[in-house]
C-alpha cells in the first residue's frame, strides 16, 4: 500500500526528469554561469532564516501555552494558530500596502522614526513575511507532543538537582527533537516550494525562476532543469534531517502520568501576554483587521454577491476532499517508516515528499501530462486537482503521523498481538486512537493549505470552477482591494470551524 502511494507522488519527478533530459552540456552550462549560484544562495538563506524564525516563535509560544496556566490561554492557542488561515500571499499583499508611506504601519514608522519605512522587496521583508506565515506549524507539533509529555523524566531530574533551565535543555527540548524537527521540515518545504510571497515580494528563488521559465520564456526544458536542482536541494536536506535523528527513539508510556500546566504568576503572565500578544499582532490582528475594513467596503458597495459565495463552496469542497483522501494516503508511510527503519521506508519518506518540494506549477503539469497520457477522460475534471493537492500537500501528512507514532510505545502494540488481536484490528483499537492527535493536525494542516494553494489550482481548475485564491490573485494583480480582501477574509472564516475541531483535544484535557 506504501509503495502505491509513492508511486503517485512522483509522478511529477517523472514527468521533471523526462522534461529535463532534453538539456544539453550547453543549457547546463549556461543555468550554472547564469542563474544557479544566485538562486541556491537566495533560497537557502531564505529557507535558514526563516526555519531560525519559525524556532524561536513556535517553540516558545508551545511551551509557555502548554506549561503555564494563565487568563486567556485557550484564545492564545487561538491565535497562534490562525496565522495558517492567511497564504503567504495575502500577508506579502497586506503588508506592501501597511509599510507604503500611506499605510497604517508606514506613518507610525514616520512618526516615530522621522525616515521612510523599510521595505519589503528583499530577504529581511520575505523572511518576516514567512515567519509569521510558518511558524503555526512548529507550534502545532510541538504543542501536541508537549501535550504528551510525562512528568516522571522531569521529577527524576530535579531530585538530581538538575535546575529549571537544566531540565529544559537536557530533558524537554530533546524530547521534543522529533516535533521540532517535523515542523522545522514543514516549514523548510514551505519555503522552498512558496510561489506567491516570492513573486509578490520579486525575490528571485528557484520557484519563481522556474515559474517565469514556464510562463515567461516558455522554456518547459529549463523549467525543469531547474526544478530536478530544487528537487535535489530538498532531499539533501531531508537526508540530512533525517540522518541527525536516525536513531533517535523518544517513547512514552501510555500509563505515565501527564505534566499538568502550572498556574503563572502575575508577572509571568504579563510576559506571556507581551510576547504572545506582540505575536498575534503581527501575524493576525493587523491582516485580519485590514480585511475586515476593506470587506465592509466591499459589502456597501455590492460587491460581494452570489458569485463571491461560489467560489467560497468551491474553495471548501476541493479542501475537504483533499484533505481526507491525503489523511489515508500518508497513513502507510508514515506508519511504515516510524516502526521499519530501513533503506526501504527511508526511501519511501523521501520519495512521497517529491510533490512538496517542486513548485505548484511543475506538479500541476506533471499531473496533466500523467492524466493526457492514461486517464484522459477526467482531463478538466474536478478529480485532476484533487489528485494534484493530495501530491502536493502529501509530506505535510506524513510528517505530522509520523511524528505521532514515533512516541508510542511498539510495545502496547506488541501487547494487543499478544492477546489476539490481529493487525488490523490493533491498528483500529490501539495504534489510530493513540496517534488520533497526529491525524487530526495532519488533516488540518492539509486542509488549510490546499484551501490556500494558487499556482496549481490557477492551471488546474475546470472551465468556470474559480476558488478563493483564485480571486485574490486576480484581484490583488489588479489592485482592487475591495474585491481581494472579502476572498482573503474568507479564507480565515472558512477555517475557524476546522480550527475549533482541532482545539478539541485541547479542551478535554
Amino acid at each position: 500500500m506504501a509503495f502505491g502511494v509513492v508511486l503517485a507522488a512522483a509522478i511529477p519527478l517523472m514527468y521533471v526528469i523526462i522534461s529535463s533530459l532534453g538539456l544539453d552540456l550547453a543549457a547546463w552550462q549556461g543555468l550554472w554561469n547564469n542563474r544557479l549560484p544566485g538562486l541556491f544562495w537566495n533560497t537557502l538563506s531564505l529557507a535558514v532564516l526563516v526555519a531560525a524564525g519559525c524556532f524561536v516563535l513556535g517553540v516558545s509560544a508551545a511551551w509557555w501555552i502548554s506549561r503555564r496556566e494563565f487568563p486567556g490561554r485557550r484564545l492564545a492557542t487561538w491565535l497562534m494558530v490562525m496565522p495558517l488561515t492567511i497564504p503567504t500571499y495575502v500577508f506579502a499583499h497586506i503588508y506592501t500596502v501597511l509599510m507604503e508611506d500611506t499605510g497604517w504601519l508606514g506613518q507610525l514608522w514616520v512618526a516615530l522614526f522621522g525616515s521612510a519605512p523599510p521595505e519589503l522587496f528583499n530577504i529581511a521583508g520575505i523572511t518576516f513575511i514567512l515567519t509569521l506565515a510558518g511558524f503555526s506549524y512548529v507550534f502545532l507539533l510541538v504543542q501536541d507532543a508537549l501535550s504528551r509529555s510525562q512528568q516522571d523524566l522531569e521529577e527524576a531530574a530535579r531530585i538530581q538537582g538538575a535546575t529549571p533551565g537544566q531540565v529544559f535543555w537536557r530533558i524537554n527540548l530533546p524530547l521534543l527533537r522529533p516535533a521540532i524537527a517535523a515542523g522545522l521540515a514543514v516549514v523548510v518545504l514551505h519555503v522552498l516550494s512558496d510561489f506567491g510571497a516570492v513573486s509578490m515580494l520579486r525575490y528571485q528563488t528557484f520557484t519563481l525562476s522556474i515559474y517565469l521559465q514556464m510562463n515567461g520564456r516558455f522554456d518547459f526544458n529549463a523549467a525543469a532543469g531547474l526544478s530536478m536542482v530544487l528537487v535535489a536541494l530538498s532531499l539533501t536536506f531531508l537526508v540530512l534531517e533525517r540522518f541527525f535523528r536516525n536513531r533517535q527513539r523518544y517513547y512514552g508510556s501510555g500509563r505515565a502520568r501527564r505534566i499538568l500546566p502550572r498556574r503563572a504568576t502575575r508577572f509571568e503572565t504579563a510576559m506571556i501576554w507581551l510576547w504572545l500578544g506582540l505575536i498575534a499582532l503581527f501575524s493576525v490582528f493587523l491582516p485580519v483587521t485590514w480585511m475586515m475594513i476593506w470587506s465592509w467596503d466591499a459589502w456597501l458597495d455590492n460587491l460581494i454577491d452570489a458569485k463571491f459565495w461560489g467560489y467560497v463552496r468551491n474553495s471548501m469542497t476541493v479542501s475537504i476532499a483533499a484533505a481526507s483522501i491525503t489523511i489515508v494516503a500518508a497513513l502507510p508511510v508514515a506508519l511504515y517508516h516510524a516502526r521499519q527503519r530501513s533503506l526501504i521506508s527511508q526511501s519511501f519518506l523521501y520519495a512521497s515528499s517529491i510533490g512538496f518540494v517542486l513548485p505548484g506549477p511543475v506538479i500541476a503539469l506533471g499531473i496533466l501530462a500523467f492524466v493526457l497520457a492514461n486517464v484522459p477522460l477526467i482531463y478538466g475534471g474536478l478529480l485532476v486537482l484533487v489528485l494534484a493537492m493530495v501530491v502536493r500537500f502529501l509530506p505535510l501528512a506524513i510528517h505530522a503521523q509520523e511524528s505521532a507514532a514515533q512516541q508510542l510505545t511498539p510495545s502496547i502494540e506488541q501487547a494487543a498481538r499478544s492477546l489476539g488481536a490481529g493487525p488490523w484490528e490493533s491498528l483500529r483499537r490501539v495504534t489510530l486512537p493513540m496517534i488520533r492527535g497526529g491525524i487530526v493536525s495532519a488533516w488540518v494542516l492539509v486542509f488549510i493549505d490546499t484551501l490556500k494553494e494558487l499556482p496549481a489550482t490557477l492551471l488546474l481548475r475546470p472551465t468556470g470552477f474559480d476558488t478563493l485564491p483564485v480571486r485574490i490573485w486576480i484581484e490583488a494583480s489588479e489592485e482592487m482591494l475591495e474585491l481581494a480582501a472579502p476572498a482573503a477574509l474568507m479564507l480565515v472564516v472558512g477555517t475557524l470551524p476546522i480550527l475549533w475541531f482541532l482545539m478539541r483535544p485541547e479542551r478535554s484535557r
